[in-house]
């Protein structure tokens, strides 16, 4: 099956999911289109699933054991077709299982499933990992869903607004998108963040070890998406100015340091599971409207 699997949660409450990937293609709340529109010149994707690992590795490779393997940015599960094993008039169930393509880019054989839940006013993302293979399975996941810059049209300043204050400096990006130990500051003040072009048009903002497991991104016109995370600890905000879009991602690791060289096994904030087990992550975005305020 490859036409996009359409959740409907009433007629101002839609989603489309594409079994490409398990990409979330459209999401529509409260009558308001929240995704970005994919432009193939800047990024041509919407909201695709970050695995078996989240970031750059070294060269686009990773060793496992006296093995090198091929792990480009985010990992393959973008790329590979998952199956629809269930279906709902607003909830779907994908999963994507290992196979002689992900062999050789990546040892283990696991699942993935891709869980989507729409209610009115809310999308539930949930990313279950399962360890099938005979020795431990290491891993990283995460959510990259690009939403549109403005949101719903506000001409005002928008704002990330943390549930915690969070440090005003992110990690510096070295080239290859390794993480270097270099930190440069940004302009948080405290739990707000005030959003600008200039402040995006530089690398990711990546907020390592987060303190917040929720923020919301407001548009200053009194609507906000509320995002809640559930085991994962990374959050970061990405962009590519002048282009109309804000990925507000969610990780459970992150690329390979500046001067990392060891095995997947060693790679820092990777999971690690043992055999038979599974480790679920979730992300819940709600749209809300009223007075602006701090993430609640």
């Amino acid at each position: 099956m490859s036409e996009p699997i359409l959740l409907c949660a009433g007629a101002d409450d839609r989603a489309s999911v594409s079994p490409l990937g398990a990409q979330l293609l459209s999401w529509r709340a409260q009558a308001i289109e929240l995704l970005w529109s994919p432009d193939a010149a800047v990024w041509s994707e919407t909201a695709p699933l970050l695995f078996p690992v989240v970031g750059w590795t070294r060269n686009g490779t990773t060793r496992v054991a006296d093995r090198e393997f091929t792990l480009g940015l985010h990992g393959f599960a973008r790329r590979k077709r998952f199956s629809l094993v269930e279906r709902s008039q607003a909830a779907a169930r994908f999963v994507l299982e290992a196979d002689e393509e992900t062999l050789t880019l990546y040892p283990f054989a696991f699942r993935l499933e891709a869980r989507f839940a729409l209610r009115p006013g809310e999308l539930e993302i949930t990313l279950l990992a399962t360890n099938r293979d005979e020795q431990p399975l290491p891993y990283a996941a995460g959510l990259h869903p690009g939403f549109r810059w403005p949101l719903a049209g506000s001409r005002a300043d928008h704002t990330i607004r943390f549930e915690r204050a969070e440090r005003p400096e992110v990690p510096v990006i070295a080239p290859g998108g390794l993480f270097s130990e270099r930190r440069r500051s940004i302009p948080l003040d405290g739990a707000v963040l005030p959003l600008t072009r200039e402040l995006m048009a530089r690398e990711a903002l990546c907020f390592l070890d987060a303190a917040s497991r929720r923020l919301a991104y407001d548009n200053g016109a009194g609507l906000r998406l509320h995002v809640e995370l559930d085991d994962f600890p990374h959050i970061a905000l990405w962009s590519a100015p002048p282009a109309p879009f804000l990925c507000i991602e969610a990780w459970t690791g992150h690329g390979d340091p500046e001067d990392f060289r060891g095995d997947l096994y060693e790679k820092p904030s990777m999971r690690i599971l043992d055999p038979g087990a599974s480790a679920s992550h979730r992300a819940t975005f709600r749209l809300e409207t009223g007075a602006p305020g701090a993430a609640e």
